[in-house]
């Protein structure tokens, strides 16, 4: 691994680990997105792609941020998407204004031709994806230590639904049907996609990742009987392989995040799933969780992103439920919103 420089703000990682902490970290999803107004100067007339193509841009973009908020953000998370896994497999994604990814050749049927390819083609995530390791390797020698850097990916399930979907859904027809009609031929693009994941949060991680997020962003759309054969063996997966591949690149092993949203009703399974940390949205009540928890893993979470469309009484009085029901914040929390920060609010 490049030599960096030592981490200055380590209370990200030592409460990731579990250690009592002098108050509880916070870093919010995507917090370095489109809200700032110096987002759309450094992406000038570049889509959203060809952003996280340019080191140089995704880095920059990744430190915005942390540069406007010195001090009161604890982590920075690199500029890049989940959904750079289906444009390594061969994939056509597009980014498109007012409307978010779009797939002009979605998956329609295990029979369509793509299907196998895809299943067939041997994806070297290494190459393919080399734009966002170099990306994470200079964002960390511009941090020069300031705070950790986070590298994340998609979550099986949730990229399988983009995948058959073409895009964001309502009603996730299609990977309902690809579920429930052809189930033993979703489990084989799962298997092949945590795979892919695997490597490739090694892959950031070798290049300079601190911690990584796996990003289960459709986990609701599916039954508590749905999400054990559909998604929950997939995030086992990576976090069981992860550290094992860690290992054979002589790399240190790094603290995992699982975020599965919407799925309450997996937070037990969750807790057993592997991960150090587990991200929490929020539809969850923070001592409830806690209670499920008991310990076994640290909680991120969990304010609903909409209390920042209103006053600061309202989010001084979300704030104060979370510390209490987090138990006061010395251990076993990181502070985040239930999910990512709404384009709307700053």
């Amino acid at each position: 691994m490049t030599d960096f420089v030592e981490l200055q703000n380590d209370l990200l990682l030592r409460t990731a680990r579990g250690e009592r902490v002098e108050r509880p970290p916070i870093w919010a999803m995507r917090q370095g997105k489109s809200y700032l107004p110096e987002y759309h100067d450094a992406k000038g007339n570049n889509d959203f792609f060809a952003c996280c193509r340019s080191p140089e841009i995704a880095s920059t973009l990744t430190l915005q941020p942390i540069d406007r908020f010195e001090g009161l953000i604890d982590a920075a998370i690199i500029f890049s998407d989940i959904l750079v896994i289906p444009q390594a497999m061969g994939m056509i994604v597009e980014m498109l204004d007012k409307k978010g990814p779009h797939f002009p050749n979605p998956l329609t049927s295990p029979t369509d031709g793509q299907y196998e390819g895809l299943i067939s083609r041997q994806v070297n995530v290494a190459t393919e994806l080399d734009y966002v390791y170099k990306a994470i390797t200079l964002t960390r020698r511009k941090l020069k230590g300031r705070v950790p850097l986070f590298g994340f990916c998609g979550a099986p399930w949730t990229l399988l639904c983009y995948m058959v979907e073409g895009g964001g859904s309502k009603l996730f027809i299609q990977a309902k049907t690809w579920i429930y009609k052809y189930p033993e031929e979703s489990k084989r693009l799962l298997q092949k996609i945590a795979e892919l994941c695997t490597e490739y949060l090694a892959l950031q991680v070798k290049a300079g990742a601190q911690i990584v997020q796996v990003f289960d962003s459709w986990a609701a759309e599916l039954s508590p009987t749905s999400f054990k054969k559909f998604a929950l063996p997939y995030l086992r997966y990576i976090s069981e392989h992860l550290p094992v591949r860690l290992k054979e690149l002589q790399v240190d092993i790094v603290p995992m995040v699982v975020f599965a949203k919407g799925a309450w009703y997996a937070l037990e399974d969750l807790c057993m799933s592997g991960y150090q940390v587990v991200g929490l949205d929020w539809l969850q009540d923070p001592g409830e969780a806690v209670k499920i928890a008991k310990g076994r893993v640290v909680l991120q979470g969990n304010a609903d992103p909409g209390v920042l469309l209103g006053e600061k009484d309202a989010i001084t009085d979300t704030v104060k439920e979370m510390v209490n029901g987090f138990g006061g914040g010395k251990q076993g929390w990181i502070a985040n919103l239930g999910h990512g920060k709404i384009h709307s609010t700053s």
